[in-house]
């Protein structure tokens, strides 16, 4: 049987809410993400054809994982998101690993989850579904900032989410509201990006499809 996409996924979980959530907190988070796209500066964004300098990323188990290691034996794909409490990245998350971790392991690419949430607090979502792939901090947001991928929700949300005594920057201990948009980039051997997608509406994510072509077209011009 066909599983269903990723945004039909996440489609399912906006008409949960619609049916389960109190109208003004409903329409804070459409008006959050809806602002988010329309002020989002995409000539910003990571774009293909980008070079890409070296970067650290801290593996929950322990590892240092630098650009030089993740691409040693082939391209790396890396996918940001929220943290380890966020609803849509833990819909997300586990459906890459069924749509798109085993594609890219008979690739030869190395799937990396990344988030600014530190370790300690991030580690709980690899252990709670069992991921095969990598999963990182990108301390302070270092490489998000580089991708220009970055946001923080509007006043509004910001105070009602500190009313609720639920700060972000609590959440992910990094003492800010900084989070990444979700976006996927493909990075190969010479450093160089191959594909990128970011979307500003956190329950907009990529399909497994587009990435897998990405990593595929690699492969065939490293076997030319």
């Amino acid at each position: 049987m066909t599983q269903p996409s990723l945004g039909r996924l996440l489609a399912d979980l906006h008409a949960e809410r619609r049916r389960t959530w109190e109208p003004a907190a409903l329409q804070a988070n459409i008006d959050q993400r809806a602002l988010l796209v329309a002020t989002a500066d995409r000539a910003g964004f990571v774009q293909a054809g980008d070079s890409v300098a070296g970067f650290n990323l801290e593996e929950v188990d322990g590892e240092l994982l630098t650009l030089d290691k993740l691409v040693a034996d082939g391209p790396v794909v890396l996918i940001f998101f929220r943290f380890a409490g966020c609803p849509a990245c833990n819909i997300a998350l586990p459906w890459y690993q069924r749509a798109l971790a085993p594609a890219l392991k008979a690739l030869g690419a190395r799937l990396v989850a990344v988030s600014p949430q530190v370790p300690e607090k991030l580690v709980e979502i690899k252990r709670r579904h069992g991921f095969e792939f990598e999963v990182a901090t990108d301390r302070d947001n270092a490489l998000g900032r580089r991708f220009g991928i970055l946001f923080e929700a509007d006043a509004a949300s910001q105070a009602a989410a500190k009313a609720r005594g639920n700060f972000i920057g609590d959440t992910t201990g990094t003492g800010t509201g900084e989070l990444p948009m979700p976006a996927v980039v493909v990075i190969d051997q010479d450093h160089t990006v191959r594909f990128a997608d970011v979307s500003p509406d956190w329950l907009v994510r990529t399909e497994a499809e587009p990435v897998i072509a990405a990593v595929e077209a690699i492969q065939t011009v490293a076997a030319q």
